[in-house]
């Protein structure tokens, strides 16, 4: 174990954990909402540091990022645990640890992680698969190595990450992609069990900080695929955070505790994809439906066909120094 960052003592034995913005009260001997932080004699300490329950190389298309380092591969680790309970979670048996659950992982030390993403000819180290910010200790302290022997770093997270720490841990962030999945308090209610205002402020405060940002929101049928909220989105992203920001609709699959819910129909991503392009959007991307175009990327000025995916493998790129060849406009992003 190694005793946590950013919580305070509260007496009588309590702490409050200050790392998301669930801002748990921790009892002597309980873990907060994450299971994976647990307070000891008044001392909060974090279950998973450098235990990695994943590790490989991944397309950095898979995280997804279509606008940073498009080709490259990405080194992705994950701890377990979360701070959020979706009824849809892909990776439930990583993710959803019991409060007194054991903790399986692999021990490996930062600069371990660091070498092993270089050797593995990666450009970028992700913390992915989990949540990022429920094992911040170990990527603060990795992101920090990385950045120095020059790798990127990207957070893939449902962003309920506290001010401060996001704050702390941004200088050695370069991208991240940011789960946006509904737009009404009642969907991140029920199936998130979490607040929408709260992801909205800190997606504000990633961009705040510089980090480069984008949206993923997958698509369940009759949950939070309503036009409504679709242009609920597709408005913020534009009026917020600017119009070269890239929105990532997803199809959704049955998993996890949503088996009875139909896949998206290819139709409600094309719906969504146009939603977004009449909100002003430059790049929308229909994924988890490969070979059917909405992965690829267009030229947002005269709408030249610049990179051609199927699924995470680029067939073709033709942007030339981070622009269009055919009219020169210049392609938002990190390495394009």
């Amino acid at each position: 174990m190694k005793e946590a960052m950013f919580y305070q003592r509260e007496g009588e034995g309590r702490v409050r954990c200050t790392l998301c913005r669930f801002l748990c009260l921790i009892t002597d001997g309980s873990r907060g909402i994450c299971n994976v932080r647990e307070n000891h004699g008044g001392s909060l300490f974090t279950l998973v540091y450098g235990a990695l329950c994943a590790e490989q190389a991944d397309p950095i298309e898979k995280k997804p990022l279509f606008h940073v380092l498009p080709g490259s591969s990405s080194y992705s680790i994950a701890t377990m645990g979360c701070n959020f309970r979706c009824r849809h979670c892909q990776n439930y048996s990583i993710s959803q640890v019991t409060s007194h659950g054991v903790i399986r992982g692999v021990h490996r030390s930062p600069q371990e992680v660091v070498s092993q993403a270089l050797a593995s000819g990666c450009s970028s180290i992700a913390y992915t698969y989990t949540e990022p910010t429920i094992f911040f200790e170990f990527a603060y302290d990795t992101a920090r190595l990385a950045k120095e022997a020059g790798l990127n770093n990207i957070f893939v997270t449902n962003g309920y990450i506290g001010k401060e720490p996001l704050a702390l841990i941004a200088p050695y962030l370069h991208a991240a992609n940011i789960d946006l999945k509904g737009f009404s308090e009642r969907f991140y209610g029920d199936v998130v069990h979490a607040r929408l205002s709260e992801v909205l402020e800190s997606i504000l405060e990633y961009r705040r900080q510089g980090v480069w940002i984008e949206l993923t929101t997958l698509l369940i049928p009759g949950l939070n695929d309503s036009d409504e909220e679709l242009q609920g989105i597709a408005s913020f992203i534009a009026t917020n955070l600017g119009i070269d920001t890239p929105w990532h609709v997803s199809r959704f699959h049955p998993t996890y505790q949503l088996q009875d819910r139909p896949r998206t129909p290819v139709a409600t991503l094309r719906r969504a994809g146009e939603i977004g392009r009449e909100a002003g959007l430059r790049y929308v991307y229909e994924g988890n439906v490969p070979g059917e175009g909405g992965e690829n990327s267009y030229c947002p000025s005269c709408s030249t066909l610049l990179i051609q995916r199927y699924g995470y493998v680029i067939r073709m790129n033709r942007i030339r120094n981070g622009a269009c060849p055919a009219c020169d406009t210049e392609i938002a992003g990190i390495g394009m």
